[in-house]
């Protein structure tokens, strides 16, 4: 493992959002998590890189594919992993993010994992701790890590990412997905594409550098990927889809509307699934499909984030040494 020390340093602390990273940043994360699926494709997958190290999970969102693929990572990397369950804790009892932030900060971890349903939550954590916090999704602002993972299953099928027509289709308005997609496909020089009603459409998508359409024939024409979203039904007030029935029948991706893409498109998803409404399941589980390369991609992301944020090059104040 002596060789991970080849890898430049890592220049920021925290990660709160793709919006904070350069393209040299993100392929830098990209680069550690191949190295990262390799340990983890091996017999033997716990290492000793974070060896005496604490990392807590902080999750205000259910969220069992995100906080079960942190642990996972932190766990194979050697540290000591620490779920809060928010439900039963004193937060249910009035306590603040702010309260929480301090009591969690006297316990000394090194890394904080933080989902919360306000955007901006992973950045006022940074703000009160001493230890490295990972944004895990903050309300319909930002999910980095499943941008990265999202990049790397990519990469890994297709070579690159740059110049590749990738179109990103369904619940855009609500999802921090999607947000943090366009920006690292934008980075690494991706040309990017959202396919949705107008109803599920934020104002001003179009000034994010993306190409907006609003009927799948169109938006998947000729692309390389295809990344549906989920409804994200417990963020919408008010009738956003007359029915999800209706929903299928226009947006949802089937073997039919599939044609429209290249014969090789790659077909993604970042779960939970909700089939027959935003995927149909012989393409979910389909030979284009990556859905399950995601969720291995999950795993080995978050893996090169945490080293490379608790990267021993650092002093403790989380600067280059």
């Amino acid at each position: 493992m002596t060789e991970r020390a080849a890898f430049p340093l890592f220049p920021h602390r925290h990660l709160l959002g793709v919006k904070d990273l350069s393209p040299s940043d993100i392929e830098l994360l990209l680069d550690r998590a191949d190295e990262a699926v390799a340990i983890s494709r091996q017999s033997e997958k716990k290492t000793s890189t974070l060896r005496g190290r604490t990392q807590i999970n902080l999750f205000y969102e259910a969220s069992t594919r995100t906080q079960s693929s942190f642990e996972l990572a932190g766990k194979r990397l050697g540290a000591d992993v620490m779920n809060m369950s928010v439900s039963s804790s004193s937060v249910k009892k009035g306590e603040t993010l702010i309260d929480t932030a301090m009591t969690l900060n006297a316990m000394r971890p090194d890394i904080l994992i933080i989902r919360h349903a306000s955007a901006g939550a992973a950045a006022l954590l940074a703000q009160k701790v001493g230890c490295s916090v990972v944004n895990a999704g903050d309300g319909a602002h930002e999910h980095p890590t499943q941008a990265l993972l999202d990049a790397l299953t990519i990469r890994r099928a297709r070579g690159k990412i740059a110049r590749l027509t990738v179109a990103i289709c369904g619940d855009v308005r609500h999802s921090r997905v999607a947000r943090s997609n366009i920006l690292l496909l934008n980075a690494l020089g991706a040309r990017v594409r959202v396919v949705a009603p107008s109803t599920l459409l934020p104002a001003g998508i179009g000034e994010m550098g993306v190409e907006v359409f609003t009927t799948m024939k169109e938006g998947l024409a000729g692309a390389d990927v295809v990344m549906m979203l989920r409804l994200q039904r417990e963020r919408m007030e008010g009738a956003f889809v007359p029915s999800v029935r209706e929903y299928f029948r226009y947006f949802g991706l089937d073997a039919e509307k599939l044609k429209a893409a290249k014969d090789d498109a790659l077909v993604m998803h970042p779960g939970p699934m909700n089939r027959g409404v935003e995927i149909a399941s012989e393409i979910a589980d389909g030979p284009q499909s990556v859905i399950q390369e995601q969720v291995e991609m999950g795993v080995a992301v978050r893996m090169a984030v945490m080293e490379a944020l608790l990267d021993p090059r650092r002093n403790p104040e989380g600067q280059a040494a």
